[in-house]
């Protein structure tokens, strides 16, 4: 998180210089000021896109609107406004976890595993930066839940 300066009773954050070609490495301090404005820029990217996404959705399906005589091509067409509608479903979920993320990373909370309280690996958080626990958390989560559904 950038560092807060008070001055006159305004609280001013520093920039955090990040260059183009910057990635997380293991041999720097975890979740220090460049790898967490790393994952912000990310997260944010990421929601974006998403939310781009969503927008393009929306005027398709109002401009989409019309009278198709043929049942067959009717019910296509249907199928594939639902399918569209579920996947705009799963990003507006996703959006929700974005903003998760991102106020773990304001509250000082983001990169660590929300079970065991360790650092969650770098590799990890880059290939799925909303992850909120570690890699052997998730593997004994899903196990059990795996277990408790076969029940």
């Amino acid at each position: 998180m950038p560092e807060t300066k008070t001055v006159e009773g305004y609280d001013m954050k520093q920039e955090v210089f990040l260059p183009d070609n910057y990635s997380p490495a293991e041999d720097e301090p975890f979740m220090n000021d460049r790898q967490l404005e790393y994952f912000r820029r990310k997260l944010m990217n990421w929601k974006t896109e998403l939310m781009e996404g969503s927008r393009d959705t929306i005027e398709s399906l109002q401009d989409g609107t019309r009278n198709i005589p043929d049942v067959i091509d009717r019910s296509s067409e249907e199928t594939d406004r639902a399918l569209e509608l579920r996947t705009r479903d799963r990003a507006r979920k996703l959006v929700s976890k974005i903003d998760a993320a991102l106020r773990r990373i304001d509250e000082g909370e983001f990169g660590y595993c929300s079970v065991t309280g360790d650092p969650i690996s770098l590799k990890r958080l880059d290939a799925r930066p909303i992850a909120t626990m570690s890699l052997e958390a998730q593997e004994k989560h899903e196990r059990r839940e795996k277990v408790h559904r076969d029940d």
